[in-house]
């Protein structure tokens, strides 16, 4: 059996970079004689087989031929005499078109050496057009290896360009497009994301809502950056600094959407953006599929942020309700998640990226001292219905204003 190391194991070794797992192509092979040999097969579109002891991925060498629109249109051809050189030119980039025997000598046809040393992301053939998924993939490589240098060769922003207008994005089915945002939400750098696709026009096509924010000013007072699109995206920076968590980092990155439908006439102020941006949330989220918890996320985010900014001009009973409504009262609330999308929106601003932001910790100590009011004295005093809901509102409330006063940051 010929086998070779290929993908981003290589790449990534060729980087410094930690490898988590191995894909391996085999050359000279059938399906039958891999199950043979103990070869596990599961794929569904093209032959792979997981190795019987470690479980890497083995993959026997295959060419594709386009023939139809979309990423699945495509024919697959796997038999014992494609060599190598055929299975490598398929792929997406030269700096994933690398292989390396078991012996460690690299066989690179296409020049992904050269690209890596560059720091230059590059398509192979002409055959990059055929799949618009690799439109999103490079542009989620950019978020992961933007901070290491790497920048998109022109050729191939052309290429892509070309391939949004010949309508190959339309073919992207939601459940692909939500699966690469997800992972670049999760890189270094996930602002690249979506600069990369704004680049070749894929932007307007795949997330129009993110797009529609770019030439929207706002009051350079609040906002030395003014275009929203701008800051979208300076916010998104700000919470991959602040957070892991891709359900914070996507909340950073839509709370503004409203901003793309106030009134021209009123620019750059957006008036009630908070509540305008909701239904185009929704229907973001309803159409890419969007996993719920982080549409909650980002509609908590989206409607309070600007009340989180104002927390200490605001009543104790708007903060309770406030406070009510984020579920912050609940044993597992998203309280500092919230925050941490809040203090990136206020990082997002060019030349405020470090300014404090004690709104947080009120707004914790707040929500501490309202969850331990005793209610239980309210349950069991006879009141009924609402009333019962009342007066627990008020012990919180009360709780709330005493942390106001006595309220001094860290």
């Amino acid at each position: 059996m010929q086998i070779y190391l290929v993908g981003g194991a290589v790449r990534d070794t060729l980087l410094g970079l930690t490898v988590t797992e191995k894909d391996w192509v085999v050359l000279g092979e059938t399906p039958e004689s891999m199950v043979k040999q103990g070869f596990r097969p599961v794929g569904k579109d093209f032959p792979v087989f997981l190795h019987p002891q470690n479980h890497d991925e083995y993959a026997l060498a295959r060419t594709e031929r386009k023939t139809a629109p979309g990423y699945k249109g495509f024919t697959v051809h796997a038999s014992p005499d494609v060599t190598l050189e055929q299975d490598l030119i398929r792929r997406d980039l030269t700096i994933n078109a690398i292989a390396q025997t078991p012996q460690g000598q690299l066989i690179d046809p296409y020049g992904g050496q050269r690209d890596l040393k560059l720091r230059i992301f590059r398509h192979i053939s002409p055959a990059f057009a055929e799949d618009p998924v690799r439109i999103l993939r490079v542009a989620r490589f950019a978020a992961r290896y933007r901070h290491l240098g790497f920048t998109l060769a022109e050729e191939t922003r052309a290429l892509m360009q070309t391939m949004v207008a010949a309508g190959e994005v339309d073919h992207l089915v939601p459940e692909r497009v939500w699966a690469e945002l997800f992972k670049a939400l999760k890189e270094p750098s996930p602002s690249a994301f979506f600069y990369t696709l704004k680049g070749c026009t894929a932007l307007a096509k795949i997330f129009p809502e993110i797009d529609s924010l770019f030439g929207v000013p706002q009051p350079e007072k609040y906002h030395p950056e003014i275009d929203t699109g701008l800051h979208s995206m300076l916010c998104l920076e700000q919470a991959a600094l602040l957070s892991d968590s891709p359900e914070v980092r996507f909340a950073a990155l839509v709370h503004d959407l409203g901003k793309s439908a106030t009134p021209k006439e009123n620019w750059p102020h957006h008036y009630d953006h908070e509540n305008l941006g909701l239904p185009i949330l929704e229907n973001l989220c309803a159409r890419l599929r969007v996993p719920n918890h982080f549409k909650v996320l980002g509609l908590q985010v989206m409607r309070y942020h600007t009340h989180s900014h104002k927390a200490f001009e605001l009543r104790a009973s708007t903060i309770t309700d406030m406070l009510g409504q984020l579920g912050a009262f609940k044993a597992n609330h998203t309280l500092e998640q919230f925050s941490l999308a809040c203090i990136a929106d206020a990082h997002g601003r060019t030349g405020l990226e470090q300014s404090p932001y004690p709104q947080a910790q009120l707004l914790a100590q707040a929500a501490k001292a309202a969850a331990a009011v005793d209610t239980a004295s309210i349950v069991n005093s006879g009141l009924q219905g609402a009333k019962i809901g009342d007066a627990i509102r008020c012990l919180r409330i009360k709780a709330v204003a005493e942390v106001i006063n006595t309220f001094k940051p860290l």
